[in-house]
């Protein structure tokens, strides 16, 4: 199993929806030596995990069960744990306060996931790439 970089985060709180996209991304996590937290398949999960747990850093679905997960991204934010948004749609439509955070579009890699995990770890921003949606797109 991989080692995350030293400054990465490491317990990583999963909000997905899709149970096989959840499951995909839990193996690609572990497999890079992350440590999953949850993962939280509906909003209420997410926001009791994102209010109540160790978190390092969270991947959160923008669309879950036909709802925006706003709610858990102003409680990440709030809290100054960064995320990275993944959705499988093309419409990126967020406030303006999140508009410019990574992003991964569905499906993604590991080793993409693993690149931007490492980039929330070390504040860097990376150039839109294979596998991302551009910041405001």
């Amino acid at each position: 199993m991989a080692e995350p970089p030293t400054d990465a985060p490491r317990r990583i709180l999963v909000v997905e929806d899709s149970p096989i996209v959840s499951m995909d991304t839990e193996d690609m996590l572990r497999g890079h030596g992350y440590h999953v937290v949850g993962p939280a398949p509906n909003m209420g999960a997410a926001i009791e995990l994102a209010q109540k747990e160790q978190i390092d850093a969270a991947v959160v679905d923008v669309n879950i069960r036909g709802g925006k997960a706003f709610p858990v991204l102003r409680l990440l934010s709030e809290r100054g744990i960064p995320f990275l948004l993944t959705s499988g749609y093309a419409d990126w439509t967020m406030p303006d306060e999140w508009k410019d955070r990574p992003r991964l579009q569905k499906p993604y890699r590991a080793d993409l996931l693993a690149a931007r995990l490492a980039d929330l770890g070390d504040g860097r921003e990376r150039p839109a790439g294979e596998g991302e949606a551009p910041a405001g797109s």
